[in-house]
């Protein structure tokens, strides 16, 4: 249907097309898409349809008619109303019904070709269709043809002439059906073929044409230009001539500069030659077929000059150097190694020389790209020869320093060591050596090492100037061309598979480079530059690995000795180890700044060795500790200086350790022995009363004769003068023991070892928490537990023994807070949390152990006033007879008393007043209370009972007035047996 409504439809009234259409199409839709399916030019006469919008002000809204009005749909629908639609698809629907009966003919066609086919298929039989069909082959002629009888013959003959017909027939209908374009192609055919002979025709005058034109015009010019052109092959010739006479002279020239060690001559001339060989100038020349291999030879001859001449400026100088080393050290006895005077350097002068003398060699070798190989291969014959001068230098030193007589002691542990190995070797003669000697030893290889790398330092800081720091030198231009060629030779090295051709390949860049560098940049500026920068990387890596490959071999060969030496090395002294210790360090320090990296192999090796030694240290002061406190007597000794010293160096400050020097002067002035110093540098004195061993490995307590006499020594001396002297901590004076003073010595060992090792701190600290864990413990065991009774010979433990340990460990719990602030400066972040915990759980169980002691000495006085009141009932019976006359106090009171008093004058004279306070009060309180509760328990029935209870309270209540008290009750130590009296003894009070 039309997409436009019939206007007789009655639905619009006076409404433009286009405004009917929309609205039409608004109020039916399917109207609407079926005429525009149905039109095949709804398309072109419509365009689109759209809705209409209110925000269209050009198109009226149109006027609805009531629906009430509006007939039935297809009511007023008439044929007519069709024409317009008819009119307007008629042209296409024709075409298409063309085209419909086109096709229908064609496959009519296809069908009557494909009838005709097998129709000729089913007369004719398919042998005769076969495209290898041939009667000359045997079986297909008896195939077609069998010729079994005359007969037979004449009928096969009639077959085959049928067969023709019918191929004929359909060939001739084929024909007809094609034989409008058949004759069509005959036709054309024709006139190509007279075309073909006319053009023959002009090429045949053209050419006479020619012909006349060349004999009669051109002959003389063309001869002309043959000579012209024979003359310059001939001057061609003459220049190959002359070409072939420089190459020859050039290769002879090659050859003298070669065998004269010309190598910068030989360079240019291998370049020039190289630039011919690249060109065309000697292409199909036989007699120069062998000047590559020539010119690849020369170049290997000049690489091994080169390489040759660098190693002997480079290394082979240093020979002269460890040979006046180690005969120096031959003939000294010792030799420092600090300060200036003995670091190898060489001076302004030898370094210019050495600059001068490797810059020619460098150019060479950078030209020809091998100097990055020549630096490795300088990196190994740099690490040999600084093993093989290691070992030599041993070698020498142990004939001199192997001879020198040694310690006994240090001689038989070394033949415990060396008892499962020959003595001959090199091994067991290093470990037999004393550590004075060895020390030597190491300072000897130490100044030898110093010579080598400072010589490779020293080249390879030759190298670096000379690739980048040569601006405004005379050679400046020289290397950076060298620079460019390098980098060309070996980015063609790399891409290349044979190594003599990738190096002569390169004559035309070399050339480029060395003739016009500036054309050459502004060709290929970015690639040359970054090739010549990788190039350059690539020698100063080399470079910077020869010096630290030496380093790392100087670093093994000390690594190695240490270890030959590591079963020895953890039973050294202190400052023994410690030389050693520091000298390694030294060397490290030293290498590692040459060097640029880190030794790990001899950090390691030293590393284990201190901690080993440390485990050694420990084990064997922890040994010695339990024998010392097994042999300890628990009596008093006079505080030698060393000790003073030692305590006031380590624990005070500056203010405290001035003032404690002026008062341990003015009192020991007149008597002070003769101070020395010991081989780790703390005080010792020539006489003391216990003789404290310097040796760390050796330190032992006095045998016990030797502290009987000692304590017999110190009580004489007691008689002579009025107290003994004490170990001062911050003001505050220590009676100690022997085995608290083994103690100090091993803690301040232990701090000595923690500032030389500071990389084992923790461990050190872990020892310390151990000898102190251990000493708490066993005297413990020793005091608390009577353990010193079954070990040590005593027959009791006394008070004054458990005042004696409370000092010691009242000292120990006070010096704790200051050795852990000394022993955590070195200790690392991440382990101070659990090493503090440690420490701090060590305090408290001395400060427990300390407030047991103070129990126990409460306890016995407990124990004692339990005794005697367990008599009192009987004495309290002869008071109540009448025959009873004596007024002085009772056994009771009197002996109580005078336990109490001995008590107080051991604990006034051996503890703080602040402690024995302390013990005096629990003392009196249950005084009060004991006393008190068993007087109201007793019978007094008379009044004669009655005074002499009075008597002994008043006894007793005297005895405790004088006791320590705080000050705060008045009258002192005031108590239940006070208020006792005043309760039950009032008449005898007023009395």
């Amino acid at each position: 249907m039309d997409s436009q409504p019939s206007r007789s439809s009655g639905r619009f009234e006076n409404s433009p097309p286009l405004l009917t259409k929309s609205v039409s199409d608004a109020s039916s839709h399917s109207q609407s898409l079926a005429s525009i399916l149905n039109n095949p030019h709804a398309g072109k006469s419509d365009g689109f349809w759209w809705w209409p919008s209110s925000s269209s002000p050009s198109i009226p809204t149109p006027d609805f008619l009531p629906l009430s009005t509006l007939p039935k749909p297809g009511s007023d629908i008439r044929v007519p109303d069709f024409q317009s639609y008819l009119s307007s698809i008629s042209e296409p629907f024709a075409r298409f019904h063309d085209i419909q009966q086109h096709a229908k003919l064609e496959s009519l066609e296809d069908q009557d070709d494909q009838n005709a086919l097998v129709a000729c298929l089913k007369e004719v039989p398919a042998l005769f269709f076969k495209e290898d069909f041939e009667l000359e082959d045997g079986a297909t002629f008896k195939a077609a043809c069998p010729f079994r009888s005359t007969a037979e013959n004449l009928v096969t003959q009639e077959k085959l002439s049928q067969y023709l017909d019918v191929v004929e027939l359909h060939l001739v209908k084929e024909i007809s059906l094609r034989s409008n374009s058949f004759f069509e192609a005959q036709g054309q055919l024709g006139d190509l073929n007279s075309k073909i002979v006319e053009g023959c025709d002009r090429i045949r005058e053209l050419k006479e044409t020619i012909r006349l034109l060349d004999d009669n015009l051109v002959g003389s010019a063309k001869k002309v230009q043959e000579l012209n052109v024979r003359r310059s092959e001939l001057i061609a010739h003459q220049d190959k001539l002359k070409l072939i006479l420089y190459v020859n002279q050039a290769l002879t020239t090659l050859k003298l500069l070669v065998s004269s060690a010309d190598c910068a001559g030989a360079l240019d001339v291998i370049d020039d030659l190289q630039h011919l060989l690249d060109g065309d100038e000697l292409a199909g020349l036989h007699c120069f077929r062998h000047v590559r291999d020539h010119l690849a030879a020369s170049i290997d001859s000049i690489n091994s000059i080169l390489s040759a001449e660098f190693m002997r400026i480079s290394i082979h100088d240093t020979g002269d150097v460890d040979a006046s080393i180690t005969s120096k050290f031959k003939a000294q006895a010792t030799i420092s190694i600090n300060g200036e005077g003995h670091e190898v350097k060489l001076d302004e002068e030898e370094t210019c020389n050495l600059r001068d003398r490797l810059l020619p060699f460098v150019i060479g070798l950078l030209r020809t790209a091998k100097l990055p190989a020549v630096l490795r291969i300088y990196r190994d014959t740099l690490t040999a020869d600084m093993k093989t001068a290691i070992k030599m230098a041993v070698e020498e030193l142990l004939r001199v320093l192997g001879a020198q007589p040694v310690d006994s002691d240090f001689v038989a542990g070394e033949r415990a060591v060396d008892a499962d190995g020959g003595s001959s070797s090199l091994a067991s003669r290093l470990r037999s050596l004393s550590p004075e000697c060895f020390v030597h030893l190491l300072k000897a290889v130490f100044l030898i090492v110093q010579a080598h790398l400072a010589q490779a330092s020293e080249v390879k800081k030759a190298i670096e100037w000379i690739l980048c720091h040569l601006d405004g030198h005379y050679a400046a231009d020289s290397v950076a061309a060298a620079i460019a060629l390098g980098a060309a030779a070996s980015e063609t090295a790399l891409e290349t598979d044979d190594q003599v051709n990738s190096s002569l390949q390169l004559s035309v860049q070399r050339n480029s480079v060395k003739v016009s560098p500036a054309h050459g940049k502004g060709n290929d500026g970015t690639t040359s530059s970054t090739l010549s920068r990788n190039f350059r990387a690539d020698v100063l890596r080399e470079n910077a690995e020869a010096v630290f490959a030496a380093c790392d071999a100087a670093h093994g060969r000390w690594a190695k000795i240490l270890g030959v030496r590591s079963p020895i090395h953890s039973r050294l002294r202190l400052q023994e180890f410690i030389n050693i210790y520091n000298i390694t360090q030294e060397f490290m320090t030293a290498t590692e700044k040459i060097g640029g990296r880190l030794g790990y192999s001899i950090r390691g090796t030293l590393q284990s060795q201190a901690k080993a030694f440390i485990d050694f240290q420990h084990e064997s002061r922890m040994a010695k500790m339990r024998a010392i406190l097994d042999q300890e007597n628990w009596a008093e000794i006079d505080v030698p200086d060393e000790f003073q010293a030692i305590v006031t160096s380590l624990f005070c400050s500056e203010s405290e350790t001035r003032e404690l020097a002026d008062e341990v002067s003015a009192d020991i002035a007149p008597s002070s022995p003769k101070m020395v110093l010991s081989i780790d540098g703390s005080p010792m004195t020539e006489a003391r009363l216990p003789k404290i061993s310097q040796n760390a490995e050796h330190t032992v307590s006095v045998p016990r004769s030797e502290s009987t006499t000692q304590s017999n020594e110190t009580n004489s001396r007691e008689r002579g003068r009025s107290s003994t002297r004490l170990l001062f901590f911050r003001g505050v004076g220590y009676h100690m023991v022997n085995c608290g003073l083994i103690l100090v010595k091993i803690l301040s060992e232990f701090i000595e070892m923690n500032n030389s090792l500071p990389g084992l701190s923790s461990e050190v600290v872990h020892r310390v928490v151990e000898i102190l864990k251990l000493f708490n413990t066993r005297t413990c065991q020793l005091v608390l537990g009577a353990g010193a009774m079954q070990v040590s010979g005593l027959k009791s433990i006394t008070s004054k023994h458990l005042a004696l340990a409370s000092q010691v460990i009242s000292f120990t719990y006070t010096i704790i807070p200051e050795l852990k602030r000394i022993l955590f400066l070195k200790v690392p972040e991440t382990r101070k949390g659990l090493l503090i915990l440690e420490v701090d759980r060590v305090a408290q169980d001395y400060k427990v152990h300390r407030d047991e002691i103070h129990s126990k000495l409460v306890q016995i006085m407990r124990e004692r006033l339990l005794v005697h009141l367990r008599g009192l009932p009987q004495i309290v019976e002869s008071w109540n007879r009448p025959e009873d006359s004596d007024t002085q106090p009772s056994q009771f009171a009197r002996s109580i008393t005078k336990e109490v008093g001995l008590l107080q004058r051991v604990l006034s004279r051996t503890l703080h007043e602040l402690d024995v306070q302390a013990i005096f009060r629990q003392v009196v309180i249950f005084f009060h209370s004991q006393i008190s509760e068993a007087f109201l328990h007793l019978d007094i029935s008379s009044p004669q009972a009655k005074k002499r209870m009075y008597c002994d309270v008043q006894h007793i209540l005297a005895c405790i007035r004088s006791l320590p008290s705080d000050g705060k009750s008045n009258p002192p130590n005031w108590g239940q047996l006070d208020e006792f009296v005043a309760k039950n003894l009032g008449d005898e009070i007023s009395q």
